[in-house]
C-alpha cells in the first residue's frame, strides 16, 4: 500500500472512531434529557436507546439507496447531524418550557419529544455503510499500521483466534482484513470511549447542554475534514471534482456556520448552560401555576454528583386564584424536580416531621434519632432543641457542603452541623442501616418524594425492612407522604410496601400553617408515623412549643391498623412497582 493510500485509510478509521463516539454519546444525552424532562430513568433510557437503534438500522438499510458519491453523502450526513442534534435537544427543552394547551393529546407531545432521537439515529445509520465502502475503495487494509504495530496486532490476533477455536470453527488466513471488520472494530471502540467519556467527563464536567454542542462540534469538524481531505490531499481524481461541483456554496457555508456556532457555544459553555437552563427552569416553575400567576427568577444553580440544585425567587403577580398574595416574593430551593424548601412553609414541614413525633419521647441524649437525608441540616436544627443524640446519613456530600455556606439555608439551620450530639455519615441510607448495629427510638426520613425511579429504593420493602430491624422496642418512623386522596394509587402501593416490610400500625397527621395570613390555619403537609407493632400514645401537653400551640389539632392523634389493599403489588428493589411513583 502506498503512503497516500495508508494515510487515507488511517484518516477514514479515525473518522469512524469520531462519528461512533458521537453516535453513542448522543444516545445517552437524549436519554438523560428525556429523563430530566419526563422522569423515569429506566423507562426513558430503554425507550430512547430502543428507538435509536431501530433508527440506526433503518438508516443503514436505506444507505444503499444513496448515490455512489460516498464522499458527498458522508459530508452531508455530518453537516445535518451537527445541526439536527442540538436543534432537536432545544426542541425537547422548548416543549417543556411552554404551556401546552390541554387540547393537545399527550401522545402527540410524546411523539414530538422523541422525534429528534429518531432523526439523529436515522442520520447516524448512514455513517457506517458509507465509511465501510470508502475503506473498501481505499485499498488493502492489511498495511494500515506501521510494521511494529502490525506485528503486535498480528500476535494479538493469533491469541484471540486460539481462544475462539475453543468454541468456534476457525481457520488461519493471510488475507487482508475487510473494510467492514476494520470499520466495525473502530465503531465499537469509538462507542466504548464515547460512553465512558460522556459518563466520566462531559456530563459531570460540562453538563447536559454544553455536551450536546461538543458532540455537534465534532460532527461539524468531521464534515470539514471530509471536505478538506478529499478536495485537497487524499484523492486527486473524480472524487474531488464531484465534491466541489455538487456541494453548493450554501451547504458549505452552512457547515462553517453551524460548526462555528457550536464552537462558540463550547467556548462559552458555562454561560450557555446557565442562561439556557435558567430560562427553562423559570418557565417550568411558572407553568406549575395558573397562567400569569407567578414570576420566577433563578438566583443560583449548581449540579452535584446526585442532583441539580436550584435556588430561585418566586413572586405572585396577583393573577389566578390567590390575588391577596400579589407582590409577595419568597425564596425557594429546588432539588431536581422537587421543591425542597420555601420560606412560606419551611417551618411547618419541619414542625410536622420533627416536633409531632418528638412528643412521644423525652428530651435529652438518651433519645437516639436517625435522620436519613436532610442534607440541609434544618431537621437537625429542630432536633437540637430537644437535646437528643442524632445520627445523620446523606448521600450527597457536595450538597451538604453547599448547605453549610449558603446564606439562605443558613438562616434555617443556624449552623446545626456543629451540634455536638450530631454524627454525620456520607453514604447510602440503605447501606448504612444494613451495616450499623445501632437502634433508634425515632427514624426521620427527610428524603425526596417518589417522583423518579432513581428513588424507588427509598420506597422499597427492603429499605423499610432495614429500618424496622434498627428500631428500638418503642421506636417509630416519621415520613412525609403524598395526600392519599390526591394520589390514591401511589398511597396504596406505598402502604402495602411498608406493610410487607413488617409495619402494622400507623398514625396519620397534618402539619398546619396560616398560609395566607388571614388568621385561619390550613393543612399544608401530610405525614405518617409507622410502627411494627403496638406503641405507646402521644402526650401533646408534654410536647414542644409547636405541638402545645396546636394541641387541639393533635389531641386525637392515635395509632391505627395499617390497611392492606388487595391486588396492589409491593415495591421491591428487584421487582419494582412503578405505581409507587407519582407524576406531579
Amino acid at each position: 500500500m502506498s503512503r497516500t493510500a495508508r494515510t487515507e485509510l488511517l484518516a477514514l478509521l479515525a473518522l469512524t472512531f469520531v462519528v461512533s463516539f458521537c453516535s453513542f454519546a448522543y444516545e445517552f444525552v437524549y436519554s438523560e434529557l428525556l429523563t430530566v424532562m419526563y422522569g423515569g430513568t429506566v423507562t426513558q433510557y430503554v425507550v430512547t436507546i430502543g428507538l435509536y437503534f431501530v433508527s440506526l438500522g433503518v438508516g443503514s438499510a436505506l444507505s444503499d439507496d444513496l448515490s455512489d458519491d460516498r464522499v458527498s453523502n458522508l459530508f452531508r450526513t455530518e453537516v445535518y447531524l451537527a445541526f439536527v442534534a442540538p436543534a432537536g435537544f432545544l426542541l425537547v427543552v422548548g416543549l417543556n418550557s411552554v404551556r401546552i394547551p390541554q387540547s393537545v393529546p399527550a401522545e402527540l407531545v410524546w411523539v414530538v419529544a422523541r422525534t429528534p432521537v429518531v432523526v439523529v439515529g436515522f442520520l447516524s445509520g448512514f455513517e457506517l455503510p458509507l465509511l465501510t465502502r470508502m475503506v473498501d475503495e481505499s485499498g488493502d487494509g492489511s498495511a494500515v499500521l506501521p510494521p511494529t504495530l502490525t506485528r503486535v496486532a498480528d500476535a494479538a490476533h493469533r491469541g484471540v483466534v486460539r481462544v475462539l477455536s475453543l468454541g468456534w470453527h476457525t481457520e488461519r488466513t493471510t488475507e487482508a482484513r475487510s473494510g467492514l471488520s476494520l470499520v466495525l472494530a473502530m465503531d465499537y471502540l469509538g462507542g466504548l470511549v464515547g460512553a465512558v467519556v460522556y459518563a466520566r467527563v462531559l456530563y459531570p464536567g460540562l453538563g447536559l447542554i454544553p455536551t450536546v454542542f461538543v458532540l455537534a462540534l465534532l460532527n461539524g469538524l468531521a464534515a470539514l475534514a471530509v471536505l478538506g481531505g478529499y478536495s485537497t490531499r487524499w484523492r486527486v481524481d473524480a472524487a474531488r471534482e464531484r465534491l466541489v461541483s455538487r456541494e453548493s456554496a450554501a451547504l458549505v457555508a452552512a457547515c462553517l456556520l453551524v460548526t462555528a456556532a457550536c464552537g462558540v457555544a463550547v467556548a462559552n459553555a458555562d454561560r450557555v448552560d446557565r442562561e439556557l437552563s435558567e430560562r427553562y427552569l423559570e418557565q417550568q416553575v411558572e407553568n406549575e401555576y395558573p397562567p400569569g400567576a407567578m414570576s420566577v427568577a433563578v438566583v443560583d444553580q449548581r449540579t452535584t454528583p446526585y442532583q441539580h440544585v436550584v435556588a430561585y425567587e418566586r413572586t405572585w403577580t396577583g393573577a389566578g386564584p390567590n390575588p391577596h398574595f400579589a407582590g409577595e416574593t419568597e425564596r425557594c430551593l429546588r432539588l431536581d424536580d422537587a421543591v425542597q424548601l420555601c420560606e412560606s412553609w419551611a417551618d411547618s414541614y419541619h414542625q410536622g416531621l420533627v416536633d409531632v413525633p418528638m412528643s412521644r419521647f423525652s428530651n435529652g441524649s438518651e433519645t437516639n434519632v436517625l435522620v436519613v437525608g436532610g442534607g440541609d441540616f434544618v431537621a437537625v436544627d429542630s432536633l437540637r432543641e430537644y437535646g437528643v443524640s442524632v445520627d445523620q446519613v446523606d448521600l450527597d456530600a457536595a450538597f451538604m457542603a453547599y448547605a453549610k455556606d449558603d446564606p439562605f439555608l443558613s438562616q434555617w439551620h443556624d449552623d446545626a452541623y456543629e451540634y455536638d450530639r450530631l454524627n454525620t455519615t456520607v453514604g447510602d441510607g440503605y447501606a448504612y442501616l444494613s451495616q450499623t448495629n445501632e437502634t433508634y427510638d425515632l427514624v426521620l426520613l427527610d428524603v425526596p418524594g417518589a417522583t423518579d425511579d432513581d428513588l424507588l429504593p427509598l420506597y422499597s420493602t427492603e429499605f423499610y425492612r432495614s429500618i424496622r430491624d434498627n428500631l428500638a422496642p418503642d421506636g417509630v418512623v416519621a415520613v412525609w407522604v403524598y395526600d392519599e386522596n390526591a394520589y390514591a394509587q401511589h398511597n396504596k402501593a406505598f402502604v402495602n410496601t411498608v406493610g410487607d416490610a413488617g409495619f402494622t400500625r400507623y398514625a396519620p397527621y397534618w402539619a398546619w400553617e396560616d398560609v395566607d395570613g388571614d388568621g385561619t390555619e390550613e393543612r399544608v403537609e401530610r405525614f405518617y408515623l409507622l410502627a411494627p407493632g403496638e406503641r405507646s400514645g402521644f402526650d401533646v401537653d408534654a410536647g414542644g412549643a409547636y405541638v402545645r400551640a396546636h394541641r387541639d389539632r393533635y389531641r386525637d392523634l392515635r395509632w391505627r391498623e395499617l390497611p392492606r389493599y388487595n391486588g396492589v403489588e409491593v415495591n421491591s428493589i428487584f421487582d419494582p412497582n412503578y405505581d409507587v411513583l407519582v407524576d406531579t
